[in-house]
């Protein structure tokens, strides 16, 4: 199933699960089923079987910042809406508005190999915005709680120079423990170009 999205200069695909994508009147609208999460344990089970969750991915061209706002139906434990970056088979990451695990949290992880994860603040209610960004082989997450003042959450890299430039990125949605989360996405925007400042709030 391919989408296209009217401010994204390039179509999405969809990736594992069915995900039930539509979009309409600038809402993307997705799925998640039951126990459908992306993550490798850290602590090394499970890992000939990552578990997987439905994603809408695509590829853009040099640096870019991806925006939306994520409003996830929040039912159970670590239901998220995400924006998701994919290098590899084990290298990809999640910037995520996750029930984590009784409030409303900016979560992160980034699999090489195996997950890690990490909060970073909580919001209020069931929205927030989040952005990905890509220099070179260099990833930033931000997150927002009004889509204009942004806080840094965190820099790292994933991959080489070849396959970091070739990265997919888009959405997911994931109900590790429940029974299926349904999430939005609106406000999508893209920007050909680096944030000016990770950390001064632009």
């Amino acid at each position: 199933m391919d989408v296209t999205i009217e401010h994204l200069p390039f179509p999405l695909r969809s990736y594992g699960p069915e995900g039930h994508w539509s979009y309409e009147e600038g809402v993307l609208t997705g799925r998640a089923g039951a126990r459908q999460d992306r993550f490798v344990p850290p602590t090394g089970a499970a890992l000939d079987s990552a578990s997987d969750a439905p994603r809408l991915l695509g590829a853009p061209e040099g640096d870019f910042q991806l925006i939306a706002r994520v409003t996830v139906g929040f039912a159970a434990a670590f239901d998220a809406g995400v924006l998701y970056l994919h290098v590899g088979e084990r290298e990809w990451a999640k910037l995520c508005l996750e029930r984590s695990p009784d409030r409303p949290t900016i979560c992160t992880v980034v699999t090489r190999g195996r997950s890690d994860d990490a909060n970073a603040f909580e919001v209020d209610g069931d929205s927030a915005w989040l952005r990905v960004s890509r220099t070179g082989s260099a990833f930033a997450f931000h997150a927002s709680t009004d889509g204009e003042r942004w806080t840094f959450v965190r820099i790292f890299s994933l991959g080489d120079e070849e396959s970091a430039g070739a990265a997919l990125v888009g959405f997911m949605a994931q109900s590790p423990t429940g029974e299926g989360c349904e999430v939005t996405f609106d406000g999508i925007e893209f920007r050909p170009n680096w944030p000016k400042g990770l950390r001064d709030g632009s």
